[in-house]
């Protein structure tokens, strides 16, 4: 069933595998003007996705509310130039290049993947084009030597997720860790982050690591190779496709056998609910996120949601597929705006140091005293990481929160 599955969304990967350039603007906005255009660059065409199509839903929704409020810079409507770069840098280089030709366009949103935007950063610096990352969570995208980064994160970073794993782990009584990852900057990242909390708290111990490649069929040895060593937990860094793989192999064995999989977000990019199938019940799996629709009845939650359920048909909160992405997305185009009418101008150097300024938004996730400032490009802190389950429907709903 398993192969089925990934040969028809391989299959749909390659149909629409072409990049792909559409633009966006609200309906009936109130706004006079040229259109201020926003790039999207991310991994439309890679199979199953809901990453990119998370964070272009955030954007939109947040387009719309800016749009219906008049726009920015007294009357100008802004409008989402978007393009698919299949997770190839090659690619997602190129599309930086198109973008950053493009009249009075301020700044550019990426997507999942954090090699793609690692391998774009002396591009974007080169450009001094604004990156905007609501989802990467690579410390390095925001930690590098340019001066004066172009790039702002509103998301995870792999030194917020490591610990909030680890920590989770110590809460329920398990002290020694395996970790499974990915073999590329991120799964190397995500190492260099645990390895740094296990040397600061050696109540924790890292009993082994295991690397594996986008396209293995199984990863049963080396969990198994962990265990063996000692593990009684999994830290697990992959994408939906690697984790539904182990899922799926962990199920089959003895209830006994089976240890708790703790795992970075990278697996609520994708159809995991629907490739793990049954086995995502049959295994202890719970992932760090920052924000959940799901108990949130604030006044902006409702908000958002209905605009959500307007421009893209959603049921209810728990339809939205990957929800941090829609959260992080709709937060950061609020904050861009604000940068834009503070900056006066689409200068991007000026928005830049704008964005670096700004003060007070109360946005979706939380309320931001100041986003921003000169050597701190991240919105987020530890302290906006939380755990959650997928549920026998797809939803991701925090741990407190779970469905009895």
């Amino acid at each position: 069933m398993l192969t089925r599955i990934l040969r028809a969304c391989l299959l749909f990967g390659l149909l629409f595998s072409l990049p792909v350039v559409t633009s966006f603007t609200a309906a009936a906005a109130p706004t006079v003007g040229e259109p201020i255009p926003i790039g999207l660059d991310a991994e439309f065409s890679w199979p199953g996705s809901t990453s990119a199509q998370a964070i272009e839903q955030g954007i939109l929704i947040a387009i719309d509310e800016i749009n219906s409020s008049g726009g920015v810079l007294g009357g100008r409507p802004l409008k989402l130039i978007r393009k698919d770069n299949g997770t190839v840098p090659a690619r997602s280089i190129r599309n930086l290049k198109d973008l950053a030709q493009t009249p009075d366009l301020v700044a550019v949103f990426c997507g999942r993947f954090s090699p793609t935007v690692i391998e774009a950063i002396d591009t974007i610096h080169d450009l001094k084009l604004i990156l905007l990352d609501p989802w990467a969570a690579a410390d390095i995208i925001t930690e590098h030597s340019h001066s004066p980064s172009y790039t702002f994160r509103l998301s995870l970073r792999d030194s917020y997720a490591m610990p909030a794993l680890l920590r989770h782990g110590l809460d329920k009584g398990i002290n020694a860790f395996g970790m499974m990852a990915l073999n590329t900057t991120w799964g190397r990242g995500n190492l260099s982050a645990a390895e740094k909390y296990v040397a600061k708290y050696p109540q924790a111990k890292l009993v082994g690591v295991r690397w594996f490649n986008w396209q293995d069929q199984s990863l049963l040895d080396k969990y198994l190779d962990l265990k063996r060593q000692g593990a009684k937990a999994i830290l697990l860094v992959a994408n939906d496709r690697e984790a539904s793989i182990l899922l799926q192999e962990m199920s089959a064995l003895p209830k006994a056998d089976r240890l708790p999989v703790l795992s970075h977000w990278g697996v609520s990019g994708g159809q995991m609910g629907k490739i793990a199938g049954a086995a995502m019940n049959e295994v202890d799996f719970v992932m760090v996120q920052t924000y959940s629709f799901i108990g949130d009845a604030r006044p902006k939650a409702r908000q958002v949601l209905a605009t959500a359920k307007r421009l893209f048909d959603l049921a209810d909160a728990r339809a939205i597929a990957s929800p941090a992405g829609v959260a992080h997305a709709y937060d950061l185009t609020h904050i861009l705006a604000r940068a834009i009418n503070k900056a006066g101008s689409t200068d991007r150097a000026a928005v830049r140091l704008a964005l670096e300024q700004l003060r007070d938004y109360d946005g979706l996730i939380k309320r931001y005293a100041r986003p921003f400032e000169a050597g701190r490009h991240d919105a987020l802190s530890a302290a906006d990481v939380v755990m959650t389950r997928y549920e026998e429907d797809g939803a991701i709903v925090p741990v407190a929160n779970k469905r009895k």
